[in-house]
């Protein structure tokens, strides 16, 4: 069939576009040298034929008028979305937003998604955000935005209709394993500001750092926790990677750099072409700590944070705690188009030092620790048939705290017991303490495995202990 003029103009108009968006995927270097460029295959011509003849029928025949933008727009959108969930086309408005996400503030709800098993899932809720509040989890299944399905939503498409003017509300249906029937959730937009670095101490002398999302600000903020941690006095660190989502690469390697001591690998990528095989290595400009760690990761650790956990996992200079990894292990590179847009691509994959590969695989923990729901830890709690509250208390009593207690030997003489001011701030600290560890068992058994560190290294210091099996995993519940 022949094509009218309208149509060989749109034919001659795409293949100069197309020409545009496949050069944009390559090298710099490879678009000044024409050897360096594999011819397409005779076939490749007969469909884009076919794709002109489409083009120019449904322009001239639909029912209703179409631009030819909207068409070859479309025509993008779904050939990238026969690849991998991660890649896709960012018009130019979501371009320009994309670039705000890893600043450290920007609107939305608060999650990171994805799309697994060709459903969308929330990878994790960023802490302190609406959707947190809300109680969204990891792993939940969003089946509808408002009253859209998601089953055939791509990954930009899903952000962009989550996001929204600050204050405004929007309604996700999620479906969760625990639920007989999906749940509506109305959410309030927000400005969404990652406070990425928090830290306490417990224990006296183990600190407690949680990283919640990897921005361009995290490896300065981890700096100014250690240092404020070591003025404290602490000889052990708990790093928590739960529910962290990920972010920039190279703050995960800053991150990983600041507990390594000599240079190591930390990270290395494959992709099909030489520009995408990367090597990241620590330095040794700056002596990281030498603190025993313990990182703590679940379902929710994705990304930067499975390269941190993985890395000082075979480096074996952390030991690893918690349940197994998202395993997002893959590279994207976004390429800038003429027209303002940009291509998200997958370019490559992760590895860990000893050649692990991430993508779907995950981090296993060297100690897995099923997380015990909070609910069902109350539950327990209202089976006893002391009065709730006291049974509260009675956890940070002590001896000391009894009326008419007998002194011990510091007490006789001349040496005064300390203020009630002193001793009533030091329980309610006490007390903040002991909630946390109640409220989260992964967190409690971090904390104890450490507290009997300096124990155990005395007991087996003279003692001849057999390499343990790499593959083995203590489980624990």
């Amino acid at each position: 069939m022949s094509l009218s003029p309208v149509g060989k103009g749109i034919k001659a108009g795409f293949a100069r576009f197309l020409v545009i968006v496949i050069l944009g995927m390559f090298p710099a270097q490879t678009l000044y040298a024409e050897e360096n460029v594999e011819e397409p295959k005779p076939d490749t011509y007969n469909k884009l034929k076919v794709f002109s003849e489409i083009l120019s029928l449904i322009e001239s025949n639909y029912v209703e008028p179409v631009g030819s933008n909207t068409m070859i727009e479309g025509a993008i959108k779904g050939m990238v979305k026969s690849l991998d969930p991660h890649t896709s086309y960012l018009p130019p408005a979501s371009y320009k937003e994309m670039q705000v996400e890893t600043t450290g503030k920007f609107g939305g709800l608060g999650i990171e998604i994805s799309i697994r098993d060709g459903v969308l899932t929330v990878v994790s809720p960023i802490e302190e955000t609406p959707a947190f509040r809300v109680g969204i989890k990891s792993g939940d299944k969003i089946i509808k935005i408002e009253d859209e399905s998601t089953l055939d939503m791509t990954l930009q498409d899903a952000v962009s209709r989550l996001r929204g003017e600050t204050g405004s509300p929007v309604t996700i249906t999620i479906f969760r394993e625990s639920f007989k029937a999906p749940k509506e959730f109305t959410i309030v937009r927000d400005i969404i500001k990652v406070r990425s670095v928090v830290k306490k101490l417990y224990k006296k002398d183990i600190g407690y750092i949680k990283i919640r999302s990897f921005s361009k600000n995290t490896s300065a903020d981890l700096d100014k926790a250690l240092a404020d941690l070591g003025k404290e006095g602490i000889s052990k660190l708990i790093l928590d990677l739960r529910n962290n989502p990920g972010g920039l690469l190279n703050q995960a390697v800053e991150v990983t750099d600041r507990f390594l001591n000599r240079e190591n690998l930390i990270v290395y990528t494959k992709g099909r072409s030489d520009g995408q095989n990367m090597r990241f290595t620590s330095h040794d400009k700056v002596a990281g700590v030498t603190y025993p760690l313990i990182i703590m990761v679940n379902g929710g650790s994705a990304s930067a944070s499975e390269i941190v956990a993985g890395a000082l996992q075979d480096l074996n200079r952390a030991v690893i705690l918690g349940t197994q990894t998202f395993g997002k292990g893959s590279v994207q590179t976004i390429i800038p188009l003429s027209d303002g847009s940009a291509l998200r691509l997958t370019t490559a994959r992760y590895y860990t030092p000893s050649g692990r590969v991430i993508q779907k695989n995950g981090i296993e923990p060297d100690i897995i620790v099923e997380r015990t729901p909070v609910e069902d830890l109350e539950e327990e709690d209202e089976n006893k048939t002391e009065p709730k509250e006291k049974t509260r208390l009675r956890r940070f009593l002590r001896e000391k705290d009894l009326k008419k207690h007998l002194k011990g030997k510091s007490s006789i003489g001349n040496v005064e017991e300390e203020s009630e001011v002193e001793s009533v701030d030091k329980d309610e600290e006490t007390a903040s303490i002991h909630e946390d560890l109640l409220k989260d068992n992964q967190l409690q058994q971090a904390v104890s495995l450490l507290s009997g560190w300096e124990v155990m290294k005395k007991m087996f210091k003279n003692l001849q202990v057999p390499t343990p099996d790499p593959d083995s995993r203590i489980s624990m519940k």
